[in-house]
């Protein structure tokens, strides 16, 4: 390897955020004339540390094979954001050439559902490091930025959203000036799995000319721009017309009464069964529950807990599902995550518990099975709250149509048949 190489490639790897800095002011031609030969991890910090349009378009240039391991360095919303600036083709291209599993959770990342304004927003959202001064970033506007460029988003190194500056503005300033100085901090953004309904809102309100776009962790993911707000505003006005009459798919406040009756009855219907089980469950302890009254009494704090430990657990994990803050490689952790909390919550809970049926009964025996009870059904619980909704989603079914009524079954016939089913065990100790 030649020495200048090997300079090259020990400043981009001691150095990579000033490397990225300094290499974004090349042609990409050049870029990746000085880079290919380094080694794929190496070049994906260089490319996370340059301006987004430089760095999707000096990918766009690399050789396949160097841009494939790059690629498998990044993270899978930096890839996605990445790729959705290169031509459909090529993009595709290098997709279908990465692992299936890594290639699955980047297509999270690129595909939205029609109705989210992720599906409206346009990747190619021109933004500058805030560490440019006036004068670089004037150049960059020139080299890089759209002719219909109204206002331009400033981000860190880190890509997250830190401000924004107009066109008109910048070209006013003192050309050593950084960015970072004088740029607007009170930047209004959305997040691309938000309804339609909240963009118009936000247009209505403030009458932007666009709308960055971000994620949980406030990386810029892109931008609407004003003509695809006036559409959304449009196409959500057809869409109230069309509920006034329920001509929707979907029930809405005001649909038709068969309508409405259609799309719950089914569900009312299996909630009835799954009320059956959980009676049937309470039958089989008949004799048990005659004979020790108290059972009946605390059997509602078990379920009721049980209950309460699952649906805190659902609504965590459908939310990281809507908003595709957990991708499938991450599903494995996410139930790991829940099953713990639910059992060191069950362990709290349980003492507390513990404490006050024995003050109340004076029955060590009741005490004990009431807290091994507590525990065991919390924790299944929990676990079954994060469960439910990632089979449905991998099934390709809404999880937030049924994991409610799936998860109150489960619930129910877990608490009944730990709590009556460890007090038939250890009856002899309720004597």
């Amino acid at each position: 390897m030649a020495l200048h190489q090997k300079l090259h490639e020990a400043f981009f790897v001691d150095h990579a955020e000033e490397a990225g800095q300094l290499l974004e002011s090349f042609d990409p031609d050049e870029i990746v004339h000085l880079i290919e030969a380094t080694p794929p991890r190496v070049i994906a910090d260089l490319l996370s540390s340059m301006n987004p349009a430089v760095a999707a378009e000096t990918l766009g240039r690399l050789p396949d094979e160097v841009g494939i391991q790059a690629l498998r360095s990044l993270t899978p919303g930096d890839t996605a954001n990445l790729l959705l600036r290169l031509p459909k083709k090529r993009h595709q291209a290098l997709l279908r050439r990465l692992p299936r599993l890594l290639a699955k959770d980047i297509r999270l990342f690129m595909e939205y559902p029609a109705e989210s304004v992720g599906n409206l927003m346009d990747v190619r959202a021109f933004a500058l490091p805030e560490d440019l001064t006036v004068e670089e970033a004037i150049r960059n506007v020139r080299t890089h930025a759209p002719k219909d460029l109204h206002d331009i988003y400033v981000i860190d190194r880190g890509r997250h959203l830190v401000g924004v500056l107009s066109v008109r503005d910048l070209l006013l300033l003192d050309p050593d000036e950084r960015l970072q100085s004088v740029m607007r901090r009170d930047v209004i953004h959305i997040h691309p799995m938000e309804d339609r309904e909240q963009l118009v809102d936000l247009f209505a309100a403030q009458r932007f000319m666009t709308i960055p776009v971000v994620d949980l962790d406030e990386r810029l993911l892109g931008v609407i721009k004003n003509e695809d707000i006036i559409k959304a505003s449009q196409e959500e006005a057809t869409a109230d017309l069309q509920t006034m009459v329920g001509a929707s798919r979907d029930e809405r406040a005001l649909s038709p009464v068969w309508f409405s009756v259609r799309k719950r009855l089914g569900w009312l219907e299996v909630n009835l069964v799954t009320a059956f089980l959980a009676a049937f469950v309470v039958g089989m302890f008949e004799d048990v529950i005659a004979k020790f009254t108290a059972l009946a009494i605390l059997l509602p704090v078990v379920a009721g807990q049980s209950g309460n430990t699952g649906a805190q657990s659902l609504a965590v994990v459908m939310r990281g599902l809507a908003l595709r803050d957990i991708r499938p490689a991450q599903w494995l952790r996410v139930i790991s995550k829940e099953a713990g909390v639910a059992l060191l919550n069950g362990i709290a809970i349980a003492a507390t518990t513990s404490l006050a049926v024995y003050l109340w009964s004076r029955s060590a025996g009741l005490t004990m099975i009431i807290g091994f009870s507590m525990v065991t059904s919390m924790c299944i619980a929990g676990l079954c709250g994060a469960v439910i909704p990632i089979i449905l989603k991998s099934l390709n079914q809404d999880p937030a149509q049924s994991s409610s009524i799936i998860l109150t079954t489960v619930t129910d016939i877990v608490g009944f048949f730990s709590f009556l089913g460890l007090a038939t065990a250890f009856s002899q100790l309720l004597e």
